[in-house]
């Protein structure tokens, strides 16, 4: 798999250096960024190997690579459900993402995740998007610090977690309550469906409840990753408030 960006490269050889293959370098860079990534690389002896400019547009098909792509191992060792099951408290707060297409959006909601503490991001693993380079330049090295859980069958998953004391908590514009109003405690995973057609009959069946983003202005839906921010937001905001009335 290719990384690229500074911030993606940067993360995954801070955090799993081993994995990292070899790091192609933009050869007329010589400013303080560059060399900072260099030195690095010689600290953790990877191979680097400076290409020009075109020669590394090609290699991922446009030029926001920033001038660094990395060749990391592919064998990426994804957490089991089962063994994140086994791991969760009582505050543990989940994301499912139910069939999401555009790297963009994992990326982000990767972001969010890292950001509000979010324990793993569980998806099924066909008819999604995985996590390839471009949802790992986006996310910024979240990506490294995340657990991407991805599942067979995500019904029995979600099953699953219910089994294990986790509330399945879906989100629709026709839910029974709006995010403001709800109560947030306990084992909770936030069900999300995809870009434009939202979750799934299966995955909807499987909720405990639904709820809904209460909208003031004309606009109907919001960015799925924008989305995720608000509820993840919610929640920890609650579980604070929570813990200073103890």
């Amino acid at each position: 798999m290719l990384l690229f960006g500074f911030h993606a490269v940067s993360s995954r050889i801070r955090q799993n250096p081993q994995s990292v293959l070899e790091v192609y370098l933009d050869s007329t860079r010589r400013d303080p960024r560059a060399r900072q990534l260099a030195s690095l690389l010689e600290q953790h002896e990877i191979k680097v190997n400076y290409l020009d400019s075109a020669r590394l547009d090609g290699m991922i098909g446009s030029g926001r690579h920033q001038g660094v792509v990395a060749k990391v191992d592919a064998s990426r060792k994804y957490l089991a459900l089962d063994d994140l099951l086994d791991t969760l408290e009582n505050d543990a707060l989940l994301l499912v993402l139910d069939g999401i297409q555009d790297p963009h959006n994992l990326g982000a909601c990767l972001r969010v995740a890292d950001a509000f503490g979010v324990d793993a991001i569980i998806a099924p693993k066909d008819r999604a998007v995985g996590l390839n380079a471009t949802a790992a330049k986006v996310a910024s090295g979240a990506a490294e610090t995340v657990p991407f859980v991805t599942v067979t069958n995500l019904a029995r998953a979600l099953r699953q977690m219910k089994e294990a004391g986790v509330e399945i908590i879906g989100t629709a514009e026709d839910g029974e309550s709006d995010i403001f109003e709800t109560h947030l405690d306990g084992p909770i995973a936030w069900v999300l469906g995809a870009e434009g057609t939202g979750m799934r009959r299966l995955t909807r069946e499987n909720c405990d409840r639904l709820v809904r983003i209460p909208m003031e202005g004309m606009v109907e839906s919001l960015n799925l990753s924008v989305t995720s921010g608000i509820l993840m937001f919610e929640t920890c905001r609650q579980r604070r408030l929570a813990k200073e009335k103890k």
